[in-house]
């Protein structure tokens, strides 16, 4: 598929003012499949853990087959909005869909019970401080993108949740050629994490981004064993990787520390071949995390100083804890969330600081976007975190009554929260991200990408005679 070919089908995507419900998106898939009965096929794939069915949509009978799902992390909802435009795009375009060559399986939400504790902010207003009042990320065991099974050393998980099975199911009956695990950052540049290298990929997906007036991600990557193939275009990883970095900058078993499983390209790889994308697109922009000239701090100072003030926070928010936990009799989403972060982060926050101080990579001075990614945008995750405490307080006051110590801890929860963003407002003029632009970054780069994976296996399917 030409460049060119692409930016025309993403000229067509919608000016999106926000984002749609989980009833929202099955209501317009129900719709899709009365309105083309003969190019749509509904697959239910399995129910959520509270029992919302969850549904593929079957589109095509291209030779290739590629399984795209969205809300694998049910804050990010941008590639459900992909979706959404995708899926109506190919039932109309009967000529798109041939010249593609794909069947292609669809999946607008794998985690719809995530999702509707998100809804909170998908209308807006889109800001920092709505964004994290209604935020809501489970625990890793409990996460899509991370709980496939695998036995590695002393790391064994296989206890898959309900949503993660239907896909399981649907990745073993599909054997996608190209695989999308569809995510997105809040705050950060568009970044890309493929299994293998491609390097026909990596200026494509920079012309992509550009196209949109977007900037690449400039500052730290995720994880600092991230292997970079081009400019923020990065190396995929098992678990595995995960669990050799812990077991080599802890000392400890890092099967205590790691609570669910690996991902769901690994998983894929037991019955088929596929090449697999993410891209990580984000809500909010600062001119400063696309900023590569020199800071006055070395990485190592900045990541440093970033680590002891995520302790800081991280004691606040045990310290915010400890006073109600007797008082928490409800079971509650959020207090699993808060307690895997309570559990992991000193393991992870000290396995950081001991590469650091080894690592003779982080002498060099930090780039202004390494400094502001580190030391500013790193503020942020305590009132992610603050949000959800406010949410599991308010849930077991209405459901038991209040107390002293929930009232007195509820009060200092707020006061921190409102202070943090008060001070980050004023700190940032930011930029929020129209849903068009992160739509048109994830479909143009899953166009380019499935074109790969299709001269790929092409490819692969001549040599094997």
């Amino acid at each position: 598929m030409r460049f060119d070919d692409v930016l025309t089908i993403l000229g067509d995507v919608p000016e999106y003012q926000a984002f749609l419900t989980v009833e929202e998106l099955q209501a317009s898939t129900q719709r899709l499949a009365k309105e083309f009965p003969d190019t749509i096929e509904l697959l239910p794939i399995g129910r959520s853990g509270a029992g919302s069915p969850i549904e593929a949509i079957k589109i095509g009978g291209g030779p290739a087959r590629a399984l795209l799902f969205a809300m694998p992390h049910p804050n990010e909802p941008i590639g459900s909005m992909m979706l959404e435009y995708w899926s109506l795009r190919l039932a109309m375009d009967e000529a798109l869909r041939q010249s593609l060559g794909y069947t292609w399986y669809l999946v607008k939400c794998i985690d719809p019970d995530g999702a509707r504790l998100n809804e909170g902010w998908f209308k807006g207003p889109f800001s920092v401080e709505n964004y994290a009042r209604h935020y809501y990320r489970p625990p890793a065991h409990h996460q899509v993108a991370w709980t496939f099974p695998i036995d590695y050393k002393t790391l064994h998980f296989n206890a898959p949740p309900p949503e993660t099975q239907a896909l399981m199911g649907l990745i073993e009956q599909a054997r996608p050629d190209f695989m999308y695990s569809l995510h997105n950052s809040d705050f950060s540049g568009v970044y890309f994490y493929i299994w293998e290298e491609a390097p026909p990929l990596y200026s494509l997906f920079h012309r992509l981004v550009e196209s949109q007036g977007l900037p690449l991600h400039a500052g730290e990557p995720e994880r600092p064993y991230e292997v970079e193939f081009a400019t923020a275009i990065y190396k995929d990883n098992s678990i595995s990787a995960e669990y050799d970095y812990l077991e080599k900058r802890t000392g400890m078993h890092p099967a205590e520390i790691i609570t669910g499983g690996t991902l769901s390209f690994e998983y894929a790889r037991k019955f088929c071949d596929p090449f697999t994308l993410i891209c990580e697109a984000p809500y909010f922009y600062h001119p400063a995390i696309s900023d590569t000239s020199a800071s006055d701090m070395s990485r190592r100072e900045v990541r440093l100083q970033a680590i002891e003030g995520t302790r800081k926070d991280v004691k606040h928010l045990k310290g915010l804890y400890d006073a109600v936990k007797s008082e928490l009799t409800i079971p509650s989403p959020f207090r699993d969330a808060i307690v895997e972060i309570l559990k992991r982060s000193r393991a992870k926050l000290a396995a950081e600081e001991n590469w650091l101080r080894v690592d003779p990579k982080v002498d060099k001075k930090a780039t202004v976007a390494e400094k502001f990614d580190s030391l500013v945008l790193g503020r942020i995750e305590l009132l992610l975190h603050l949000g959800m405490f406010m949410r599991l307080l308010d849930a077991q006051v209405a459901a038991t009554g209040n107390s002293p110590s929930m009232s007195s801890a509820g009060e200092e929860a707020r006061e921190i929260f409102e202070r943090r963003v008060a001070d980050l407002e004023a700190e940032l003029d930011y930029t929020v991200v129209p849903i068009q632009k992160l739509v048109r970054v994830q479909l143009g780069s899953a166009l380019l990408a499935a074109d790969h994976a299709a001269r790929r296996h092409q490819a692969e399917r001549r040599e094997a005679g």
